[in-house]
């Protein structure tokens, strides 16, 4: 081992030891990226690919939920750097989906917006998903509806009551991301919404809420006073 491998080494066992005794506050962002990198390509100095790719994408959040064609185009990640940072990504959301069962989705909202925005928020194309509900607000089932483009994924009302009725659904709540980074509804943003009240009142299923997600935030067309 040569003296710039000593270096690094070194560096990369004060991170460690800083994160193992100083928690989640312990280093830096460009730092947190390094470390995880350090952890998927061990025999190389990842500072400044870590430094290329917040400057590349801004922040933590917007690197791990980025597009993985956007990542691969940095200079030096290759499939092991997006494949790191990919995992990182599936093991955050995968805690925030632990909060949401473990409590009726209602009464934890503001984790329900957190796991989807960090699902959703960033996405190069449109995703439509449908949240299940049983008689206590309690997550039944996490579905993708339809995959899109940059502006459209169909959803078919049918096929939102046909579902519901299979998985015994007493309440849903339906989301979709606006990949413009707008989160306002769109007059067929309501209409659809309209459309799945309609169908589902007769059958004592309730739509508690239509979520559009973007960069910017999110938007209830609930709270907007549109269903």
């Amino acid at each position: 081992m040569d003296r710039k491998d000593i270096g690094y080494q070194g560096h990369r066992g004060r991170l460690r030891d800083r994160l193992l005794t100083g928690g989640a506050d312990a280093l830096l962002d460009h730092e947190v990226i390094e470390y995880l990198l350090a952890l998927a390509i061990p025999r190389k100095d990842t500072k400044p690919l870590a430094r290329a790719l917040l400057a590349e994408f801004g922040d933590i959040e917007t690197l791990l939920t980025a597009d993985p064609g956007m990542i691969a185009r940095v200079k030096g990640a290759g499939p092991t750097v997006v494949s790191a940072l990919k995992i990182a990504q599936v093991a955050a959301l995968r805690l925030l989906k632990t909060k949401i069962k473990k409590a009726p989705i209602l009464s934890g909202w503001q984790a329900l917006i957190d796991y989807l925005h960090a699902d959703m928020a960033f996405r190069l194309t449109e995703r439509c998903r449908l949240l299940h509900l049983d008689n206590h607000n309690r997550l039944i089932r996490d579905e993708i509806l339809s995959e899109g483009s940059v502006d459209q994924a169909p959803v078919y009302v049918r096929e939102v009551i046909r579902r519901a009725i299979e998985l015994c659904s007493v309440g849903l709540i339906l989301v979709h991301n606006h990949p413009s980074g707008d989160a306002s509804p769109s007059e067929a943003d309501i209409q659809l919404t309209r459309s799945i009240v309609a169908a589902a009142r007769p059958l004592k299923i309730y739509l508690h809420d239509h979520v559009i997600i973007s960069s910017s935030g999110a938007c209830s067309l609930r709270g907007l006073g549109l269903l």
